[in-house]
């Protein structure tokens, strides 16, 4: 019985798949001199094969996909250099403002319930059968490309 128990919790703890649609986003200082992201248009998109060269790309982006993640990125970024610790109103507004349609996008809460700051703040636009997520955390902005879940939706739980 043992066996059996030690193989079910070594189960549990096995890595979940990620899929990346790209490298993953450098740490760099926001820029103050960063212009407005472009308008992003959703709409699907042929896939584009990723490079030989770039072994964590294990699925094919599409060009959709690659200039909302793009966006994304540009606007987190924007958004982390005039506040760390933004609000959740203000990178819901911020992402629509660039052209990504409301309904696809979810944003994690940037309070606690009991009013206090969060240590990130999560975003997510979804495009067809992508979820590109982006996080805040310390005025450092994270994008990366993950499959949308089961449910349709990017995040697990509660966001606006």
């Amino acid at each position: 019985m043992p066996l059996l128990v030690a193989g079910l919790v070594a189960g549990c703890n096995a890595p979940a798949p990620v899929v990346s649609g790209g490298t993953a986003a450098a740490s760099a200082a926001p820029s103050a001199t960063s212009s407005a992201a472009p308008a992003v248009t959703l709409s699907a998109a042929p896939a584009v094969t990723p490079s030989a060269g770039n072994a964590s790309a294990s699925a094919s982006t599409s060009t959709g996909t690659a200039a909302l993640k793009q966006t994304m990125e540009s606007v987190l970024k924007s958004i982390a250099a005039a506040s760390p610790k933004p609000a959740q109103d203000a990178v819901r507004s911020q992402l629509i403002s660039a052209g990504i349609p409301g309904s696809a996008v979810e944003v994690s809460a940037s309070k606690t319930p009991t009013g206090l700051d969060v240590d990130a703040i999560a975003a997510a636009a979804r495009l067809d059968k992508d979820c590109v997520m982006g996080e805040i955390r310390d005025g450092q902005v994270s994008v990366s490309v993950l499959p949308v879940l089961a449910s349709g939706k990017c995040f697990v739980g509660d966001s606006r």
